[in-house]
């Protein structure tokens, strides 16, 4: 591909997906510039608000990602919120190409009876408080002695081991101070996965 002028690229999305993609790209033989958009006030998406906190080896991705970033030949813009902030028309005006690399941040719902009622919740608003995002409440209710967790992947037995570890045993990561209080006065005495 030849052109007379620096291609421009947007990318929506500066977790891993977004960070390896502008990297790639980077390291072809185009003339490129590329300008990473997130909506949150910092970088690594669901590797830093969707990995338990006690996962630390997982956690280490973003120290591969963050030396992408500190390159200086990748812009990252945060705080920019798509479909807020920037429309797609917009984009296309100034870029020649633009990437979706959004992310997982919603649950599939679940065809099971009772998911609608009062002390249900998706794993990943339960993730993304015990992570700290920082577009989540900073309390969460937790009142039962006994939890099910519906599922058996990677996600559910984080959330299962998160509820049934003793609060102390997590000072040694990076939990939050809020979600350590939360769990530190947490009833549950129980964690059924299903």
């Amino acid at each position: 591909m030849s052109t007379d002028r620096q291609l421009r690229v947007a990318i929506v999305g500066a977790g891993p997906a977004g960070i390896y993609a502008a990297d790639i790209l980077s390291k072809t033989e185009l003339d490129v510039s590329i300008d990473l958009f997130e909506r949150l006030p910092a970088p690594f998406g669901l590797v830093r608000y969707g990995v338990a906190p006690d996962h630390p080896r997982i956690k280490q991705i973003i120290t591969a990602l963050h030396r992408v970033l500190e390159r200086g030949d990748i812009r990252l813009l945060s705080n920019v919120d798509y479909g807020i902030d920037i429309k797609l028309d917009e984009l296309r005006e100034f870029y020649d190409a633009v990437i979706f690399s959004t992310g997982a941040i919603t649950d599939a719902p679940l065809d099971i009876p009772g998911t609608e009622l009062d002390g249900s919740y998706g794993a990943a608003d339960f993730v993304s408080w015990y992570d700290g995002h920082p577009h989540v409440p900073t309390t969460w209710p937790l009142e039962a002695q006994q939890v099910a967790v519906i599922g058996a992947g990677n996600v559910a037995l984080d959330v299962a081991r998160v509820l049934a570890k003793h609060a102390d045993d997590l000072l040694v990561t990076e939990i939050p101070a809020n979600v350590y209080e939360g769990l530190k006065a947490s009833p549950v005495t129980d964690v059924h996965v299903f």
